[in-house]
């Protein structure tokens, strides 16, 4: 899955079609809570006799929202079982913003 097709799943998200980015909105532009954020953070490259043969990219969609958002959460799982992704998960409250930001972690084949 490309970054184009997590973006694309993301806002089929139902009520999250204008409240999706790659990671971070620009200051003073983000939507009202809840949103989501997604990013690639690092890879984890298939090597054998010097070479890559399989780009393994780690991929991070952090939810925002003002109150632990389990229906969001619920939306999101939902759409990563349809598209056969296995990920893990993590939440935080961010006191300096005030948010709760739960973050999903999966890998994709490039």
């Amino acid at each position: 899955m490309t970054l184009a097709e997590v973006n694309t799943m993301l806002m089929g998200i139902s009520g999250f079609d204008k409240k999706v980015t790659y990671r971070s909105f620009p200051v003073g532009k983000a939507p009202a809570l809840p949103f989501i954020c997604y990013l690639d953070t690092s890879t984890q490259n298939f090597v054998a006799d010097n070479k890559v043969y399989a780009v393994i990219q780690e991929i991070d969609v952090e939810l925002y929202s003002e109150f632990k958002d389990t229906a969001s959460e619920a939306l999101i799982e939902a759409a990563f079982a349809a598209n056969n992704i296995v990920w893990e998960k993590y939440d935080e409250y961010l006191e300096d913003e005030e948010v709760y930001e739960v973050i999903y972690t999966f890998t994709t084949n490039q």
